[in-house]
């Protein structure tokens, strides 16, 4: 199973965490310092629902917010 809303297509993405240490210029430090960077994914927030695809109740991934703006019908 993938990762991936199966309504909009929206799928995991690249991103960074960076590390930094020291106190910034401006509450009176000589400012702050990256001291590591390391790269993270930022995961969608998906659900496996039952739906009506063609009447027929078929299991889906779909994310949250496809969920909350109904464009999806649940199978009862």
């Amino acid at each position: 199973m993938s990762k991936i809303c199966e309504i909009c297509g929206k799928k995991p993405v690249a991103g960074r965490t960076i590390v930094r240490r020291g106190l910034a210029k401006k509450k009176g430090g000589v400012g702050q310092k990256i001291t590591g960077i390391s790269p993270r994914r930022f995961l969608p927030n998906l659900k496996t629902i039952r739906a009506l695809i063609n009447n027929v109740p078929t299991r889906i991934t779909v994310c949250v917010k496809c969920l909350k703006a109904g464009k999806v019908v649940k199978a009862a």
